[in-house]
Parts: structure tokens; C-alpha cells; sequence
């Protein structure tokens, strides 16, 4: 699923790479295909969790319209205005993913494919010292341009999510432009 542009870019880095001295070993990691769907349980349920501090009584805004409710659900539709869709999104699949019944269904299951994705990356940092991956499928779109479809959106972070699971640090380098010159 990698545009071709990108693809060619990336490898004629490992090609300067590799003219540089560096030798290049394939390694593989068996467990990212399952990073996307991973990481959107295990994000959501972090966000949902971590967001549900934001009650605009003891943290987050609280919105003079808020203080005019005349009810609890009232107060926290006021104060929950704030965020936009995406968040909202995010929150009640979060939300969802946490609920009794669920819990281990997702974000468990989701939690122990987390640390097999770390377990694959120790194993390829005994053969390396770096990796080198595209950071994006695509080079850049326009903005706003992927807003109404959110699972397009979430695939242009196919490429980071695995190092991101497994809590190891990353560097984007730009490597070349598209025939539109974007990177």
C-alpha cells in the first residue's frame, strides 16, 4: 500500500545508506499487521480514559454557559462542546473498548499484542541498530482533505504506529518529494 514515489524515495536512501558503509539486513517484524487496529484500541481507551479528567469541575474549561445548566448532563454537554468530533469520536470508543464486558474482549487482547509488538523489536535490535521505514504510505495531502473519511486518515499512520506500541523512539527524516513537490 505504499505509493510508488514514496517506495522509490525511501530506497534510494538505503541505497546512499549502503554506499555509506551501512549494511543493510532485512528483519522482520511479525506482529505489526495487527499495529493499526492495536494502537486505535489502545489509544482510544487511553484518550478516553485520560480525557474523562476533563469534567470542567476540577479540570478543563468551564464554560460560562456551563454555569447556567440546570442539570448535571446539561453542565457536561456545555463543557464537552469543546472538543471536536474526532476527540468526541475517539472518547466513546474509548469509552466502549473500557466497558464492562469489553474490557478484555479489546483493550486487554489489544494490551498483550502490544507487548508481542515489543518483543519483535527487541529480537530485530539484536541483528540492528536502526530501521529505516517510510513514515506515511503517501506524501502529503491537502488539509482537511481526509477529515470526512477518519479510516484513511488513521492508515497515513500505518508506518509509526509500530515503533509507538512499542514505546521506542523515532526520527522522520525527509528523504525526497513527490512529482507535485511534497514530501
Amino acid at each position: 500500500g505504499i505509493d510508488s514515489e514514496v517506495r522509490m524515495a525511501v530506497e534510494k536512501m538505503i541505497d546512499q545508506l549502503k554506499a555509506s558503509g551501512a549494511e543493510i539486513v532485512p528483519v522482520t517484524l511479525p506482529h505489526t499487521e495487527y499495529a493499526v487496529a492495536t494502537y486505535y484500541v489502545v489509544a482510544v481507551s487511553e484518550a478516553s480514559s485520560n480525557l474523562s479528567r476533563f469534567d470542567g469541575v476540577r479540570f478543563g474549561v468551564r464554560p460560562k454557559e456551563a454555569l447556567e445548566a440546570k442539570n448535571p448532563a446539561d453542565f457536561y454537554k456545555k463543557v464537552r462542546a469543546n472538543f471536536g468530533p474526532e476527540v468526541k469520536r475517539r472518547i466513546i470508543l474509548g469509552t466502549f473498548a473500557l466497558s464492562s464486558g469489553f474490557y478484555d474482549a479489546y483493550y486487554r487482547r489489544a494490551s498483550q499484542v502490544r507487548r508481542l509488538m515489543r518483543e519483535d523489536f527487541e529480537a530485530a535490535f539484536e541483528k540492528v541498530d536502526v530501521m529505516v521505514s517510510p513514515v506515511c504510505p503517501t506524501t502529503a495531502f491537502k488539509l482537511g482533505e481526509k477529515s470526512k473519511n477518519p479510516l484513511q486518515m488513521y492508515l497515513s499512520d500505518i508506518f509509526t504506529i509500530p515503533a509507538s506500541m512499542a514505546g521506542l523512539p523515532c526520527m522522520s527524516v525527509p528523504v525526497g518529494k513527490d512529482a507535485q513537490g511534497l514530501s
